[in-house]
């Protein structure tokens, strides 16, 4: 596959006109050759992970969140946040990264989210319709729930509310989502389910009645990985598309 088939085949999954505006994303580097044959999927692009895509001779690394956001100045291998794209550029190997239009797009982060999670009826969350909201089938208490969600994502969730409440409607942002729990909360939903939530947003929702699962960023968004390799294998493929070994969560329990 040509470099261009593949941007426009994730234009086709995950539109740039989707972006919010502060983003970053789509061809990020390039590589240093036109074909593209292996490429290594991952939620970041950190040093091991562009080791992995150095040792398995990949062609382009597809990441979720973009390893660039500021001008950047100058690149050296001792910066903590350029290090993986100078060993990158230092070997012909290119960075896509598809992040709020892979947010908001049909089957992405938060659709792949919502049905991991077994919600139905889902339509996108207002008003920047990155999140979705969505019923479940029959109410359960808010502690069935948590557990619930603890269990699909494989991790400890802390938590906000009543655990007695009964709920029905969930609203869900992959990710940090903590910073919309006012429209979360104008929403009408009954639970909200996000990655990232500060101390002082936990203490707005508290004051809503707002029952909240903060279940981890890697944890909410990474499930998209295997989803988004899927939807790249469809068709007419001579592409390898792998998941990272070495892209795991940075923050994790004992």
């Amino acid at each position: 596959m040509k470099l261009y088939e593949f941007c426009e085949r994730m234009e086709a999954i995950a539109p740039k006109a989707l972006a919010l505006d502060y983003d970053n994303v789509g061809l990020l580097i390039g590589p240093d050759h036109d074909e593209i044959k292996n490429v290594l999927v991952a939620l970041d692009l950190t040093v091991p992970v562009a080791q992995e895509a150095i040792e398995g001779g990949y062609d382009l690394v597809l990441t979720h969140h973009p390893v660039f956001w500021e001008p950047v100045r100058s690149i050296s291998p001792s910066d903590p946040d350029l290090a993986a794209p100078y060993l990158l550029m230092r070997h012909g190997i290119g960075h896509f990264a598809a992040h709020t239009n892979l947010d908001a797009c049909a089957g992405g982060v938060n659709d792949t989210l919502a049905e991991l999670l077994g919600l139905q009826n889902v339509k996108p969350l207002p008003p920047e319709n990155l999140g979705r909201i969505g019923t479940l089938q029959t109410p359960v208490r808010f502690s069935e729930f948590a557990a619930h969600c603890e269990a699909k994502l494989n991790t400890r969730g802390r938590f906000t509310g009543d655990f007695d409440r009964m709920i029905r409607t969930v609203a869900l942002i992959g990710g940090s989502g903590g910073g919309d729990v006012e429209f979360v909360h104008q929403s009408g939903c009954d639970a909200f389910v996000t990655g990232e939530m500060k101390h002082s947003q936990a203490l707005t929702a508290a004051y809503y009645g707002l029952n909240c699962c903060v279940l981890g960023h890697y944890e909410t968004e990474s499930p998209v990985l295997k989803t988004l390799i899927s939807r790249l294998q469809i068709g007419k493929n001579d592409v390898k598309y792998q998941l990272a070994h070495s892209g795991g969560a940075p923050l994790r329990g004992l």
